[in-house]
């Protein structure tokens, strides 16, 4: 067997061990004419008018794409107005934009500590953020899921023994669609002087009096050192975007970010209807509050069904299974009823955890969420 043959050879048995295991992934082409409860554009802003208008005209005026990488004329005027509607939503006096959130979290997770750091995270933050310090040359420690005790215990541990401590949290967890005690952890930062990097992906446009996030409605914005966002979710775009109490976090990474120096800008488009989006979603109050009060709504049935959720209110309602083969099935007996429902599984989840992830949106009707939850009863029986 040769070189060539040992490859392809490696690659075909660890699939199969994924398939061994019903964790085989592959991309699919997305379904028309199906509800849809995977999408996490919790306002229906991709959708929107408006949104379209604002990405054509950037398009119109900027181009089809940005023509280069930021440092190197790929940021345009509609970049710059973006950049700046952002540090006034989010009350960050500084801040830079990235391509994806996952380029983002690279960015900032692998570049910023330093060797005599340490980084305390939430054991379930993203995937982008844990390979970022998989990488990074800094220890970090993950503590219990939402657990501020075991912070406060690691950060008492820690004290004096590094140069910079960082504390690195979601405020809504992409998978479980619960959130930490964000007041508790602006006076852990007061108390323990850490470094505060919040990731608002799935809190933006949901929570605060215009949309901005977690951080917002529990009046602690001014207290996290670093905000990360995505345009996508409920902005209904693409992109992400890093801010930040102090310039120099942002030169810093535009000095040494890769991932920010040395790819092709984020489209004219896509940054248009970002800025259009952010405006609406400013405006959006009533919108937020009926898809919490929808939320919760959901999971009483769920619960009241016999299944088992959470008791949050966010859009994102994980549906505990617990057996990767049985989600699997269950969402595609969903799909077999025209309804979109997405199955995660190890490693995407601990095992044990499967699920199938619920994200509402205001474009559902009563009569859709009446029978996505007749059909999940139907299958409880």
């Amino acid at each position: 067997m040769n070189s060539q043959e040992i490859f392809y050879k490696r690659l075909e048995e660890a699939l199969n061990e994924r398939r061994d295991q019903n964790r085989f992934r592959s991309t699919q082409t997305r379904p028309s004419g199906v509800l849809d409860l995977c999408a996490n554009d919790y306002l229906g802003m991709r959708r929107h008018p408006l949104v379209y208008e604002k990405g054509l005209a950037a398009a119109q005026t900027y181009g089809a794409g940005s023509g280069a990488s930021p440092l190197l004329g790929g940021f345009h005027p509609c970049h710059e107005a973006l950049l700046e509607q952002l540090k006034v939503w989010k009350q960050k006096p500084h801040g830079m934009l990235f391509n994806t959130g996952f380029m983002a979290n690279q960015a900032l997770l692998k570049r910023l500590p330093g060797p005599d750091d340490l980084i305390l995270c939430d054991r379930l933050i993203h995937h982008s953020m844990i390979q970022a310090l998989d990488r990074s040359q800094t220890r970090f420690k993950r503590y219990e899921h939402l657990k501020l005790d075991a912070l406060e215990n690691e950060l008492k541990k820690a004290a004096g023994d590094y140069q910079t401590l960082f504390v690195v949290s979601e405020s809504v967890f992409s998978m479980d669609g619960d959130y930490p005690d964000l007041k508790r952890l602006a006076q852990l930062r007061k108390e323990y002087g850490f470094i505060w990097i919040l990731d608002e992906a799935h809190g933006t446009g949901v929570y605060g009096a215009k949309g901005a996030g977690l951080a917002e409605e529990m009046g602690v914005a001014d207290s996290v050192d670093i905000l990360i966002g995505t345009l996508g979710k409920a902005i209904g775009s693409m992109g992400a975007y890093v801010l930040s109490q102090r310039k120099g976090v942002i030169d810093y990474l535009s000095n040494h970010a890769g991932e920010y120096i040395y790819s092709t800008f984020l489209p004219p488009f896509a940054v248009g209807a970002a800025s259009a989006a952010i405006e609406l979603i400013q405006k959006a109050s009533p919108d937020r509050q009926r898809l919490r009060e929808r939320a919760v709504e959901v999971r009483q049935e769920l619960t009241r069904i016999g299944y088992e959720v959470n008791p949050f209110d966010s859009p994102i309602i994980p549906v505990m299974i617990g057996d990767s083969e049985k989600a699997v099935e269950l969402s595609r007996r969903f799909l077999e009823e025209n309804i979109l429902i997405g199955a995660v599984r190890p490693p995407t989840v601990p095992v044990g955890t499967e699920r199938l992830r619920l994200s509402l949106h205001t474009g559902l009707s009563d009569t859709d969420i009446q029978r996505m939850i007749d059909l999940f009863s139907k299958w409880k029986a």
